[in-house]
């Protein structure tokens, strides 16, 4: 269970909600590509051990704003908190060693190499990282393709050891983008029941995804992303109750 819970408090957060105390706390994120400025204003907190998803169309700024938590997006202002740490201003390199990692929608699997060589590439970060052996409990399919290279894996493999390879630097903030996409409804169980139970193992995940049922299988609440800005946040108990906003919002 979250160590923090979130409180309706309609003076502060888009949506009414606030957490107690947040694990990751991002207020007022602006951020640019180039001269073209994406991002105006992002506001969300995530408390420990919470699954959160960031839902909207294409183009909302949801990956953006993943990136730019990150560090990826260099051109940022605001403010972005990550266990009492100001992270803005800090390198990529650094956030990632104050125990954030970031899996991006397109995997960046090296295709040359192995898949043993693939989950040894990313340099531990912090202690507490998942053992091979815990890797391998996850994803069995890994075990059996360890000799396998990047190139012979399918989608949902290379998703597998996209996340697995993160899951070994010792990082317990997830930053998830995509996971789902263009997978078989098979890997999409197998990846929402990782996710159910790294967040049993107190792992606090923010996951990008555009199928919101399979978000609702796993989160504990939806903030909606519209042009650059949060501008809605639905908790999962309440979602059934507003599933035609969210279609519009959605626009499915």
């Amino acid at each position: 269970m979250p160590e923090a819970v979130a409180v309706q408090d309609p003076t502060t957060r888009p949506g009414g909600v606030s957490v107690a105390d947040p694990h990751l706390s991002v207020k007022g994120l602006e951020g640019w590509y180039g001269e073209s400025h994406v991002l105006h204003g992002i506001d969300f907190d995530v408390a420990k051990g919470e699954v959160v998803t960031l839902l909207g169309r294409n183009g909302a700024g949801k990956t953006t704003t993943l990136k730019a938590v990150m560090g990826i997006l260099t051109k940022r202002k605001g403010s972005v908190s990550f266990e009492g740490q100001e992270l803005i201003g800090l390198p990529a390199r650094k956030i990632a060693r104050a125990g954030i990692a970031f899996c991006p929608e397109e995997r960046g699997i090296f295709s040359t190499l192995s898949v043993e060589e693939n989950l040894h590439l990313p340099p531990k970060v912090r202690e507490g990282g998942l053992g091979i052996d815990q890797i391998f409990e996850l994803f069995p399919n890994l075990k059996e393709r360890l000799s396998s290279q990047g190139t012979k894996l399918s989608g949902g493999e290379q998703q597998m050891l996209a996340i697995a390879r993160i899951l070994r630097t010792g990082a317990k903030m997830l930053l998830l983008d995509e996971p789902t996409e263009g997978l078989a409804p098979v890997i999409v169980q197998q990846i929402g029941q990782t996710i159910a139970r790294l967040k049993r193992e107190g792992f606090t995940i923010v996951l990008v995804e555009q199928n919101f049922r399979f978000a609702s299988s796993v989160a504990d609440r939806h903030y909606v992303v519209e042009q650059g800005r949060v501008v809605d946040c639905i908790p999962n108990a309440e979602l059934d109750a507003n599933i035609e906003k969210l279609h519009a919002y959605l626009g499915v």
